[in-house]
């Protein structure tokens, strides 16, 4: 019976530090969308605020996958919006700027960043 318990405390001991570490994410994930229709030969900048004059953190060509926190310019949510067809998805949110999650210096450190809604689409 103690190891019951032992094993018991042990699997709650692990479940709230992942939830302690999922409830310091400042993103939550939810949906994939990839950079489309930016003109040949250029690439879609990720900016720290949702401003193209704000600072750029990274750039993404044609068919690159981000991950979106769902959080659009506003008030759109991506979430709310998933099950109409992706042209009426894309539609909502061409003149938008939407929250990603991603790594712009690749060294495992993610942060937000925004990106323009007539560059993304569905996946």
């Amino acid at each position: 019976m103690m190891k019951f318990y032992v094993r018991t405390a042990a699997a709650l001991a692990v479940a709230s530090t992942v939830l302690a570490f999922t409830g310091q994410s400042h993103a939550t994930v939810f949906a994939a969308w990839q950079v489309a229709n930016v003109p040949f030969g250029d690439t879609l900048n990720a900016r720290k605020y949702p401003s193209g004059e704000s600072q750029k953190q990274a750039a993404y060509p044609n068919g690159t996958v981000l991950q979106m926190t769902g959080k659009c310019t506003g008030g759109i949510n991506l979430l709310d919006i998933a099950g109409q067809p992706h042209w009426k998805q894309e539609q909502k949110i061409r003149y938008r700027w939407c929250e990603i999650w991603h790594d712009p210096a690749q060294n495992g450190h993610f942060v937000t960043g925004w990106v323009y809604g007539k560059y993304i689409t569905p996946r």
